[in-house]
């Protein structure tokens, strides 16, 4: 193992919504994605799923409330619930998440990612 810097490690890439790994621990796996405009409502059963901003601001929608999500902070989606991030400007987040979890949950779209690129 290496020393990782996230701010290197985003350099590396362009493409929105699409998660690229960057470590793994413990059945968890550590991801970084840059976001702009509006993901889709999704669930994940079985896993929570935490996101926390690097850079811009977030805001994820709940089918009850919205919650934003500024730099340095971080939200923590329990399983089961739906939500849908929006990124008014690009964002840069850090995710951690299952081994076993599927980007789009419970729902398949256009966006969505089977297998996430190390890099």
């Amino acid at each position: 193992m290496s020393v990782i810097n996230i701010q290197e490690k985003f350099k590396l890439f362009q493409d929105l919504w699409s998660p690229k790994k960057v470590g793994q621990l413990n059945g968890q796996q550590i991801l970084l994605a840059k976001l702009k405009g509006e993901f889709v409502f999704h669930k994940h059963d079985n896993e929570d799923e935490l996101f926390m901003v690097v850079k811009g601001t977030l805001d994820i929608e709940f089918r009850d409330k919205t919650i934003t999500l500024n730099e340095g902070e971080f939200y923590i989606v329990p399983k089961g619930i739906e939500h849908k991030p929006i990124a008014k400007e690009e964002v840069h987040i850090v995710l951690f998440e299952p081994l076993s979890i599927k980007h789009t949950g419970d729902v398949v779209a256009d966006i969505t990612v089977e297998t996430y690129e190390s890099i």
